[in-house]
């Protein structure tokens, strides 16, 4: 998924202390076009997916653990279906080993691109990710740093 070429390169560089994740997403199949009967008895994915944002859960966060062995158990997240038919996005909230700039968070994240992770300094919108042959898109005009104490 795109979280972990994202979280990846935070943690190689930073160092991922802990972070929080959230998956905002078009709708699924798997959700109702009109209010109704949902097949796993899932009352939010019950609602007309195209007129609601839908909370749901995800195992995103937690399968990072799986694939890179050193974030397991360091991130959690939660997901939003939104009435778009295509796009999605990940917003990543972390805490870091070290303090940072978004400077220095950018030019990791465009370090790291390649042909199946891409960065991003346009001011896109969900379609417009359309027809892209990326898994993932860094998009460098949404990097936000805070310093806490």
């Amino acid at each position: 998924n795109c979280l972990a070429p994202m979280a990846k390169a935070l943690h190689d560089n930073f160092g991922v202390v802990e972070g929080l994740m959230t998956t905002i997403h078009a709708y699924t199949g798997d959700q109702m076009t009109l209010d109704g009967p949902h097949p796993k008895g899932d009352f939010r994915r019950a609602r007309a997916a195209a007129a609601n944002i839908v909370p749901n859960s995800t195992g995103a966060a937690k399968a990072i653990g799986l694939v890179i062995p050193e974030l397991n158990g360091k991130l959690d997240g939660a997901a939003q279906r939104v009435p778009v038919a295509t796009g999605s996005l990940t917003e990543l909230v972390t805490v870091l080993d070290k303090e940072v700039t978004v400077d220095e968070v950018n030019a990791v994240m465009e370090k790291a691109a390649n042909e199946s992770y891409g960065y991003n300094t346009d001011e896109i919108v969900s379609s417009d990710i359309v027809g892209m042959t990326y898994g993932s898109l860094f998009d460098a005009t949404q990097t936000k740093v805070m310093t806490v104490g």
